[in-house]
């Protein structure tokens, strides 16, 4: 019997912006071909500065009209506007968006949960795929193994209760698994059959990091997923958006 092991990487410091992350991982782990180093998206945007202030955010009408009288809501809903490419859905506070990379979540990735300190917000990284792409670089550089990265981020779902997390961010990982021409037991031959590779490791990642561990590294060994492919490629692209 073969199976996967998925353990986090405990004693993690506070994150600050210009920290060594790779450093940090392989002071905590040994790492072997074939690896998948979890990341969270806030450990990303955290060494990468992506940390704004709300006592320094001058909202506009607009973000005064959703937020109401919700405290400093308006200067966090200006904030997300900034951040947002468009506007999907609007239930003040709540605002479903559009980021820049094409991913539609809650609050356009901003979040205020694990920010460093209160008053602080957290933003996506610019380029999570590109993110991906330098932690896997100084972690395959520095160990000699061939390991992928996936950033990840929590994210609700349509029609479904809850959020898992999901990848926002890849490297060297094969993201979707596309199974169109193979044919199942019995023969019959799928069709339309995509599998959210990248998607499944960050949800299985995350039920060992907890959310309120400040577990920010994940490493996930036994899968054979090694690859190429973006987190920004999983979108469903607009033309085929049935509820766009």
């Amino acid at each position: 019997m073969t199976g996967i092991s998925i353990f986090p990487l405990r004693g993690m410091p506070e994150l600050r912006e210009g920290d060594d992350l790779a450093a940090f991982i392989l002071e905590r782990a040994e790492l072997e071909d074939g690896d998948v180093v979890v990341v969270a998206q806030k450990a990303i945007s955290k060494i990468e500065g992506r940390i704004v202030r709300l006592d320094g955010i001058d909202p506009s009408p607009r973000a005064i009209e959703i937020a109401g009288e919700e405290g400093d809501a308006a200067r966090r809903i200006e904030v997300i506007l900034r951040e947002a490419k468009r506007i999907v859905r609007v239930r003040p506070p709540l605002v479903i968006c559009e980021t820049e990379h094409g991913f539609i979540c809650a609050s356009a990735g901003v979040d205020a949960s694990n920010s460093p300190e209160p008053g602080m917000l957290v933003l996506l990284p610019r380029d999570p795929d590109g993110s991906a792409a330098r932690l896997r670089d100084e972690l395959c550089a520095r160990t000699g193994h061939d390991v992928g990265v996936i950033v990840t981020d929590s994210f609700g779902r349509p029609w479904r209760q809850g959020t898992t997390d999901v990848a926002i961010g890849s490297a060297g990982v094969v993201v979707l698994q596309d199974l169109s021409g193979e044919r199942d037991p019995i023969g019959y031959e799928l069709h339309a059959t995509v599998i959210a590779v990248a998607d499944e490791i960050a949800g299985a990642a995350q039920l060992v990091s907890g959310k309120l561990d400040r577990v920010p590294v994940t490493i996930v060994r036994g899968l054979d997923v090694r690859g190429e492919g973006h987190a920004t490629d999983i979108p469903i692209p607009p033309e085929l958006d049935l509820f766009g």
